[in-house]
């Protein structure tokens, strides 16, 4: 009887070589620190948003350059004409907005600059200070947010009017001195952006409340200071309401109401009225231009730090 035996071949040696894993090409947008590129729709996107915001001006820009007949035809213009400049002349004299624009920078710089330093204070004390009442108290200044505030024209004007301060600058400044939302935004932005150690490291160094008010939150705050400051200042100068009813365009008007009288008449000139708002309007285009660059810097740090 004969056995068969099967030889088994010897067994290679084990692979000890270590193969390096292929490297993976990512897009740059993916990369850590690379920058997104926006794709031919979101530009054709932004485009739109952009042409639809700008459209009201230019179209402020092309009725004041034309005539009232023009602006009374069908189809109305869809190009510049050429009485810009002598509408912007005649707007600028019957409406004494040499007079408007002095008021009106005044009340809307000082309101701006008043909301600021007492919202940030306020902020301050209602996002690291502990206090009894903190949160019953932050619940009646949001809850003063909600009441619209026509409800507040008459009281407010019988006040004025016991005051003898109609006709008067003082009248238009004082109710504009203090903001719910001023105070709100500025707790809501100090609560992330200033920490309670540099707060503590300020106390043990034996600085007042003054102190690291002056010192501490307010170059903590200072994005949102500029925020808020130009939030407060567009606000002042395009209220229309509360100082069209204290005052008046022969005696101290601001920039809103003398252009209220330029629509005055039995058949209002358009285009003058287009040439006035045209000119109320420049002034926040070259703020803007000129502070445009902290204002979005503020916004965008307040946004990461949020």
């Amino acid at each position: 009887m004969t056995t068969t035996t099967s030889k088994t071949p010897p067994s290679s040696p084990p692979d000890t070589t270590v193969k390096k894993p292929g490297r993976v090409r990512r897009p740059k947008s993916a990369r850590a620190g690379g920058q997104m590129h926006a794709g031919p729709i979101a530009y054709v996107i932004l485009a739109l948003f952009t042409i639809g915001s700008l459209f009201p001006l230019v179209w402020t820009a092309i009725a004041a350059s034309r005539d009232n007949n023009r602006l009374a035809q069908t189809p109305p213009p869809f190009w510049f004409g050429g009485n810009l400049l002598d509408n912007l002349d005649i707007a600028w004299n019957d409406a004494n907005l040499g007079e408007a624009f002095f008021n009106t920078t005044i009340v809307a710089g000082t309101s701006a600059v008043t909301v600021v330093f007492l919202s940030t204070i306020a902020g301050f004390a209602f996002a690291k200070l502990k206090f009894r009442g903190r949160g019953a108290m932050m619940l009646i200044v949001i809850g003063t947010m909600m009441v619209p505030p026509q409800l507040s024209v008459i009281p407010l004007y019988m006040m004025v009017a016991k005051l003898e301060w109609t006709d008067q600058l003082q009248a238009v400044i004082l109710p504009s001195l203090v903001s719910a939302f001023g105070v709100f935004f500025m707790r809501q932005y100090l609560i992330q952006a200033l920490p309670d150690e540099i707060i503590e490291a300020a106390r043990v160094d034996g600085a007042s409340s003054w102190r690291v008010v002056w010192h501490v939150v307010f170059p903590a705050a200072r994005p949102a200071m500029a925020v808020l400051g130009m939030l407060m200042f567009v606000q002042t100068w395009n209220d229309f309401l509360w100082p069209f009813l204290v005052l008046s365009q022969t005696g101290n008007p601001t920039v809103q109401v003398a252009v209220a009288g330029l629509g005055r008449g039995y058949t209002p000139d358009q285009s003058l009225i287009m040439a006035g708002a045209l000119l109320g309007t420049l002034p926040l285009l070259l703020v803007f231009a000129i502070f445009g660059k902290q204002i979005v810097g503020g916004i965008m740090q307040g946004a990461v730090k949020g």
